[in-house]
C-alpha cells in the first residue's frame, strides 16, 4: 500500500465520517445541539474539502495509485451514506431520497467492479454529470446538518432542495452509466 499526503488525506476523511456521525451522540450537556449541528456541518465541510484537495494534490504530483483511486471513492460514499443515515434518524431527509441516492452508489460501484474485472473500465468512468451530481450532494449535506437559516435564509429549505437535485441527478447519471456499459453486458453476459 503506497503511503503519500493525498493518501492520508483519504485516510483523514475515512477518520472523520465517524465525528459527523458521533457529535450527534454526544450529551445535550456536553454539546448543545445547535452547536452538534454546527459541529457535524464543520466536519464535513473539512471532509469535502480534503476530497477536492487529496485529487488535486495526487494529480499535480504525480502521485495516482491503484489504491488512491480505490480508497477515494469509497471514502466518498462512506462520508455521504454516514451523513445521510444521521440526517434520516434526525428527521431531516426522507428515507426515499436516501435510498436513491445509496441505492445509486452500491449500483455503480458494483458495476465498475465488474466493468474492471472483465477489462471494460474505461466504458463507466466517471462523468461530468456524476461529478455535479457529487457538488449537489455535497452542498446539500452540509445545508441540511447546519439545520438553521443564515441571515434569514432558510439554510434547510435549500439543502434539502438541492438533495432532491443530487436525486434527480442520481438517477440520471445511473441510467447514464448503465447505457454506456449495456452493450459490455451484451457481449459478455452471456459468458459469466
Amino acid at each position: 500500500m503506497p503511503f503519500n499526503i493525498p493518501i492520508l488525506l483519504t485516510w483523514l476523511r475515512v477518520a472523520l465520517i465517524p465525528l459527523v456521525v458521533g457529535v450527534y451522540y454526544l450529551p445535550e450537556q456536553w454539546l448543545p445541539h445547535a452547536d452538534q449541528n454546527l459541529a457535524a456541518t464543520l466536519v464535513f465541510i473539512i471532509a469535502a474539502v480534503t476530497d477536492w484537495f487529496d485529487g488535486f494534490l495526487a494529480r499535480r504530483w504525480n502521485q495516482t495509485s491503484a489504491f488512491g483511486a480505490f480508497l477515494d471513492p469509497v471514502a466518498d460514499k462512506l462520508m455521504v451514506a454516514g451523513a445521510l443515515l444521521i440526517l434520516i434518524q434526525l428527521q431531516r431527509v426522507d428515507a426515499v431520497i436516501a435510498f436513491i441516492i445509496i441505492g445509486r452508489e452500491i449500483t455503480i460501484s458494483a458495476l465498475r467492479e465488474w466493468m474492471a474485472e472483465i477489462g471494460a473500465r474505461k466504458s463507466v468512468a466517471v462523468s461530468s454529470l456524476g461529478k455535479v451530481k457529487t457538488a449537489a450532494q455535497m452542498a446539500a449535506i452540509p445545508m441540511l446538518l447546519f439545520h438553521d437559516s443564515i441571515f434569514g435564509i432558510d439554510i434547510h429549505f435549500w439543502g434539502e432542495l438541492l438533495l432532491w437535485v443530487a436525486g434527480v441527478l442520481t438517477v440520471w447519471s445511473m441510467f447514464y452509466y448503465l447505457r454506456r456499459a449495456w452493450p459490455v453486458i451484451k457481449e459478455k453476459g452471456g459468458n459469466l
